[in-house]
């Protein structure tokens, strides 16, 4: 039975509703062992032909059979399989990978069988130097001569032990040294018991092999025996095939792109760019909102809560209750705060402490001749950090601690520390009883200085009491500091807080946390950020279309290697793989040089800011690195998806034919 066997093959090309036939019915039959010459003027069908028993043209009519199967072409897995097991190409143009070492193209076959690593590379050397190659293994394609260039491809046909070689004008561009060395290779093929398919022009070639097969006008025109065809070994060497693994397929892009790393660089820092913008200034968002922390906490107690009176009765969020805060002063006695209310506060579960403040909205100070106005100064309590009180100490009977800012404009900006150890004199207005307004005065020895800008000043809670009773006021506190048991109850206790109820069940109290404020304050810096990162992230768009662009000038200048690939039994998704993989790997690339600078940057930045506000104001985050990595990685794949889609379904005829 023959090994391979042609059934009424027919083909047509069309030209609009013309038709162009170009095969008319072709039967062969074929044996292992076997140098067949296909004989035969140009446009004569022998390349359509071959194209038919490589597996690579599947728009034709009639049979094919393979060692008794019949070989389906409309089932494309069948035919990658077909071409990876079965059948090695020898071609005019030698079809050589550029970007590929010999050693390199030789292994691209071998790839997809199941040797193990050492053992493909000890193949790929071992036919290499059978084709008298050991010394060009590390040379490229194009520092090769054309013979030699012949002898990579014949390797390279060979590599996974296919039964079928195909030789398409494979000395039309030899001179006749080459040429006779070459036709002594293909020779000793067919004696290993392979058939070896020759598609020539030439007679002397065609006389070369062991038959002669004529083909005129897409027809067989002889069938002419030279010699018996060469025994089969005893036996003979088979190499199991695979599906080309994703790691070879990940090989070969990183090659290509170190191959043209120069043009891809370019491509790496546009990525760059727009990560490092992207990282910067999400960790500058995290710096300023640890740093605002870092401030806050400094200065008060997070396991303290301030209440004061919901003049709503009903539920009030943060930013409301510190614009009832700023109100005050319309309408003090709305904001009191009763003993027996305070007594609800102590059963409050959780609350530990709780410690009666004033909060005056509105003040004046003065000193000597100089007056300063003043909104929201407090009583000092326990929820307040003692060692934010620079050049002093916390206020007692008779005392108060001024802002750096009040200090500087009572004293003078280089003076302000002489405040220390000064009566200042303070006025506000309060309400009496019968809720009619009191104006309140006070002198008091200023006994510390509050440090940090936006500190604000403090009084002493039993002193603005004496003098609230000294201007016959009301002494009903406005304000209170209340300590919970445990940090981690801070919330819990504050929503609790909130929810004690007073007459028609209305709410009483309104709490603002430490952690409140901080979040309302990194909503704000968060929200800038984002805004920021999202205008860096603009250049990450121009560096996908960049990647698009890119792919596609890799898709056309690699369109012959896509056709080799397909020849040599690599699947769509293996092309598309290809391209996919490179994409991914510049926008990897991409990533880790974002990373660098981003470090650089970020070590700069912080080293110049670190004397002036004592902290690094550039915080990144492992978050803020794997965003950059998986942003990256994300573009670069939607990047190659249509360049790569494009690639796989080229036509692998029209592929090896590209220039």
């Amino acid at each position: 039975m023959a090994y391979l066997e042609l059934q009424n093959i027919q083909k047509s090309y069309f030209l609009g509703n013309n038709e162009f036939p170009v095969l008319k019915g072709i039967n062969l039959k074929f044996e292992r062992g076997e140098f067949v010459s296909i004989l035969g003027e140009s446009g004569g069908g022998k390349s359509t032909l071959m194209n038919i028993v490589g597996g690579l043209d599947r728009q034709f009519k009639g049979k094919v059979y393979v060692d008794g199967q019949l070989l389906d072409h409309q089932k494309e897995q069948q035919l990658d399989e077909y071409r990876r097991a079965t059948v090695g190409h020898i071609y005019q143009a030698y079809n050589l990978i550029a970007h590929l070492t010999v050693l390199d193209n030789v292994m691209v076959p071998l790839d997809m069988t199941t040797l193990s690593a050492a053992q493909k590379r000890a193949r790929a050397q071992q036919l290499l130097a059978e084709v008298g190659l050991s010394d060009q293994m590390n040379k490229h394609p194009n520092q090769l001569s054309g013979g030699q260039k012949q002898r990579v491809a014949i390797a390279r046909a060979l590599a996974s032990d296919p039964q079928i070689i195909i030789a398409d004008e494979p000395t039309g561009a030899l001179d006749s040294k080459n040429t006779q060395e070459v036709l002594e290779l293909l020779d000793q093929i067919a004696k290993d018991g392979k058939l070896v398919i020759a598609v020539t022009h030439s007679a002397a070639v065609a006389n070369h092999g062991t038959r002669i097969v004529h083909l005129e006008n897409g027809q067989v025109g002889g069938d002419e025996r030279l010699k018996p065809a060469y025994p089969l070994p005893d036996d003979p060497s088979h190499i199991e095939t695979v599906k080309l693994p994703a790691r070879d397929s990940y090989r070969l892009s990183f090659k290509h792109l170190m191959y043209n790393f120069a043009r891809n660089s370019l491509i790496m820092i546009g990525v760059a760019i727009g990560l490092f913008a992207v990282m910067l200034f999400s960790g500058l968002g995290n710096g300023i909102n640890g740093y605002i922390a870092n401030q806050v906490n400094s200065m008060v107690n997070p396991q303290w809560i301030e209440v004061m009176k919901n003049p709503t009765g009903k539920k009030m969020n943060q930013e409301e209750l510190m614009g009832a805060m700023r109100n005050m002063a319309a309408n003090p006695h709305a904001s009191l705060i009763s003993d027996s209310q305070l007594d609800q506060l102590k059963k409050v579960k959780g609350v530990s402490q709780v410690a009666p403040a004033y909060y005056l909205p509105a003040y004046r100070l003065s000193y000597k001749n100089k007056q300063q106005a003043g909104s929201g100064i407090s009583t000092w309590s326990d929820g307040q950090r003692a060692n934010s009180i620079k050049n002093g100490h916390i206020p007692h009977q008779g005392e108060m601690i001024l802002s750096k800012q009040e200090a500087a404009a009572l004293m003078g900006a280089k003076n302000y520390q002489q405040a220390v150890g000064k009566r200042v004199t303070i006025r506000f207005n309060w309400v009496n009883k019968q809720g009619q307004p009191v104006a309140v005065s006070a002198e008091y020895k200023v006994v510390g200085l509050m440090d940090g800008t936006g500190a604000s000043s403090y009084l002493n809670y039993r002193s603005v009491k004496q003098a609230l009773q000294d201007a016959h006021a009301e002494t009903d506190v406005n304000n209170v500091s209340v300590k919970v048991r445990s940090l981690d109850e801070v919330n819990q206790v504050a929503s609790r807080i909130e929810n004690v109820r007073g007459a028609h069940n209305k709410r009483i109290f309104g709490a603002i946390t430490v952690g409140s404020m901080l979040k309302r304050i990194n909503t704000y810096v968060h929200l800038a950020s984002d805004i920021l990162a999202g205008v860096a992230g603009i250049s990450l768009l121009v560096s996908a279309l960049m990647i698009i662009v890119t792919m596609y000038m890799s898709v056309s200048e690699r369109t012959k290697e896509i056709g080799i690939l397909r020849a040599l039994g690599g699947r769509k998704k293996d092309v598309r793989r290809l391209f996919t993989s490179e994409s991914i790997l510049i926008g990897l690339f991409g990533a880790v040089f974002a990373l660098l600078i981003t470090l650089l940057a970020t070590l700069g930045i912080n080293h110049a800011f670190y004397p002036l506000i004592k902290y690094q104001i550039i915080q990144l985050t492992m978050g803020n690195v794997i965003f950059a990595f998986v942003a990256a990685v994300l573009i670069a794949w939607l990047a190659a998806l249509l360049p790569s889609r494009r690639a796989a379904n080229l036509n692998p005829i029209d592929a090896l034919a590209a220039e």
